[in-house]
């Protein structure tokens, strides 16, 4: 049973399960649409290594290990912020700020970091139809524009 977490302006946001930090196995599941290239492939997916388009200068692999391997993600408001930011100038965390945390909210952001990668990498014949976050088999959030 969750509890309800109040804005500073005192509006009820989410139910959180747990007030304490805990982390998750997490991985993404990316759903690609678009016309054939000459290999007849939608998208090459080992092209991930060799992408001439960069995520926030680096390439999507690289980029995607950075944000979700040994990470602490923690939204931009988060009224922690300040400690987290001192943890991590410590050497005990590996801090990632986002706009927002939960299981939608990491799909969108994952949606929308690789839509405009790869619609630049592929000269918009490709696009991504969604975006899949799983937490475990059990809690799972997509995301499609």
């Amino acid at each position: 049973m969750g509890t309800l977490q109040s804005s500073a302006s005192g509006e009820l946001r989410v139910p959180i399960v747990s007030k304490f930090l805990h982390g998750y196995g997490i991985s993404f599941r990316v759903w690609f649409e678009g016309e054939l290239d000459y290999r007849n492939w939608v998208w090459d997916f080992g092209g991930m290594k060799r992408a001439k388009t960069a995520i926030d200068g680096m390439n999507p692999k690289m980029w995607m290990d950075h944000m979700f391997d040994h990470t602490t993600l923690i939204a931009v408001d988060d009224p922690y912020l300040e400690n987290f930011k001192r943890m991590d100038a410590e050497g005990i965390i590996q801090l990632r700020i986002i706009p927002a945390t939960g299981a939608e909210q990491f799909a969108k952001y994952v949606y929308d970091k690789l839509s405009s990668f790869v619609e630049t990498e592929t000269d918009g014949r490709v696009k991504i139809a969604q975006v899949e976050f799983m937490e475990h088999s059990k809690n799972t959030a997509i995301y499609k524009p």
